[in-house]
């Protein structure tokens, strides 16, 4: 590390209050150095390859040191990293990549015990790569992915394995990052934890957990996102060779358990007496952040839009960007000085080519992702006229109420289902109530 720990390491004995005190004096230099600087300065970049150096020295001590923690305190019971009798492959055993595969995408944007279950129904419903790459798109988003969120991992997933068996060698699974990497929506980081964790194979990883054990066990200047390429090459020094699979499960297992986010636990952390950040006092300062932005609010018009049979209209969304290919009710962005109403009335014209009358309201709700925020005014319509075209769809449908729930919507739309079904089932009440009145007194 810059000016410390790995270049006294072994090779210089220094009293471990000295480290530390020495550590923390370079690691707030170098921080206040890096506010005040230009990103990737000579000067850093001096300082970034000094990290690198000193892992020669240091990395098979905390090699040592995490897998040693690992063994006692790791999450040892994760299901695709197990034999299928749900025992611990060997060191340099392979086990079937399928299940990490489906593991390493569902975990892209989502935390292990969020997606544990998905990861459970999908197994049942998709047990092999054959029954997966035979499945139907719909069936995917359907039954398996809905309510996970960004959904382009699931279509990116099942085009995946189609191309699988489809490869000429006859052995699916590639045992190479460009094999991998070769697949839609596999980056570096997901094709080495696949090729880690199913074959053992030596490759490092950089995933969100790694990235900020990294960054604090280096006090790094600089937002992850803007100096990948140093950790990843810290990553692959601190790599253990002879047991990559167990490491890199450690490395992640640190960063999930005790160097998390916002509360890291370091007086149990293996690293401690070698970490910068915990040195300097502030380990929860690291990674730095980068700047705030601003985060863009827009206000949805959304109409449910009804015909004299009760069937709903829905369309089904082209297969670009995070919810390509899910089914919603149809609507637009709200014009600066436009009436709700008017939007939904436009937005209906222009995407479907239909005239429709906005009735009352049926719900109102918010939904953020990470580059936007949004608020959905969702509007009960009656169909007047035209014979809906899908111009900014793939296709529309006409469908009843109760058939809603085949078709993979996104979790807003969802809740506006059931604000749907609720408003039929009080009118229906309302009508039900309206007519034995009425026979009553008759």
């Amino acid at each position: 590390m810059a000016g410390t720990w790995f270049r006294c390491g072994s090779r210089v004995a220094v009293a471990p209050g000295a480290r530390l005190r020495a550590a923390a004096e370079i690691a707030i230099a170098r921080t206040r150095a890096a506010d005040a600087a230009q990103p990737r300065t000579p000067a850093l970049a001096v300082e970034l390859n000094a990290d690198l150096v000193g892992l020669g020295a240091d990395a098979p001590k905390l090699r040592h040191q995490l897998l040693a923690w690992w063994e006692l305190h790791g999450r040892h019971a994760i299901p695709w990293k197990l034999r299928p009798d749900g025992s611990r492959p060997a060191d340099g055993e392979a086990i079937d990549p399928y299940g990490v595969l489906i593991a390493e995408v569902m975990l892209q944007q989502t935390q292990l015990a969020v997606m544990l279950p998905y990861w459970e129904r999908w197994l049942a419903a998709f047990p092999g790569l054959e029954v997966l790459a035979a499945a139907q798109e719909q069936q995917v988003l359907l039954l398996l992915w809905q309510g996970l969120g960004y959904y382009a991992r699931a279509r990116r997933l099942h085009q995946g394995a189609r191309q699988l068996v489809l490869r000429d060698s006859g052995d699916p699974w590639p045992r190479s990052l460009e094999g991998w990497q070769a697949l839609p929506g596999l980056g570096r980081s997901t094709a080495a934890g696949i090729l880690s964790s199913a074959f053992d194979a030596p490759e490092a990883i950089l995933d969100g957990n790694v990235k900020r054990v990294l960054a604090r066990l280096t006090a790094a200047p600089l937002p992850p996102a803007r100096q990948l390429k140093h950790l990843w090459q810290l990553s692959e020094a601190l790599l253990d060779r002879r047991r990559p699979r167990a490491f890199n499960q450690a490395l992640m297992d640190l960063g999930a358990t005790l160097c998390t986010a916002s509360s890291p636990a370091c007086h149990r952390c293996p690293w401690q007496q070698a970490c910068t950040a915990y040195a300097a006092g502030d380990p929860a300062r690291y990674p730095v952040k980068e700047a705030a932005r601003t985060v863009p609010f827009q206000v949805i018009g959304v109409g449910v839009v009804l015909n004299a049979a009760g069937e709903v209209l829905i369309d089904q969304r082209l297969n670009e960007g995070l919810l390509g290919g899910l089914w919603e009710f149809p609507g637009g962005k709200q014009e600066p000085g436009e009436a709700i109403e008017a939007t939904i009335v436009r937005e209906l014209r222009e995407e479907l080519a239909i005239e429709a009358e906005v009735g009352e309201a049926l719900i109102t709700l918010e939904h953020a992702y990470s580059h936007k925020r949004l608020r959905f005014v969702v509007h009960l319509c009656r169909w007047l006229g035209g014979e809906p075209q899908p111009l900014a769809s793939q296709q529309v449908r006409w469908v009843k109420p109760a058939e809603l729930e085949s078709y993979p919507f996104p979790a807003a739309n969802a809740r506006i289902i059931t604000a749907l079904r609720q408003r039929l089932a009080a009118g229906r009440a309302h009508a039900g109530a309206a007519a034995a009145g009425s026979g009553s007194v008759g």
